[in-house]
């Protein structure tokens, strides 16, 4: 499995020559492709405030045509525990979204520098 941050979607959705070689390996070669349900609030909110052109449904409607992206199904409450410990961010966000991921220690695919090094199983 391999997850991936909002920006990740983003760029898969509009703009692939944006990842990385290593983040498009991954891509390639993950057996699943795994997004938190928290990044695609993050989508609608970046709609909301006017950073991006397309709410999340455009978004995800785009990126499912070509991939086989699915939400994690984790159980919240496990989730929220693991966010608990990612002191190392404000960003509500980014704590669920790494949360996820590092239920199962699993890669999270992002550019967001915070993220990576902080996260040890981040990559980019």
């Amino acid at each position: 499995m391999t997850y991936v941050d909002t920006n990740v979607i983003v760029w898969l959705a509009g703009a692939p020559q944006e990842l990385s070689e290593t983040a498009r390996e991954h891509i390639r070669r993950a057996p699943r492709l795994l997004f938190s349900p928290m990044a695609e609030l993050e989508l609608e909110y970046l709609f909301e405030i006017g950073r991006l052109r397309h709410n999340a449904a455009t978004v995800f409607s785009h990126i499912r045509t070509a991939l086989d992206l699915r939400a994690c199904d984790k159980p919240f409450p496990s989730v929220v525990e693991m966010a608990k410990r990612m002191k190392w961010t404000r960003d509500p966000f980014d704590r669920i979204i790494v949360g996820h991921a590092a239920l199962d220690a699993t890669p999270l695919l992002t550019r967001d520098k915070i993220i990576l090094a902080n996260y040890a199983h981040a990559l980019w």
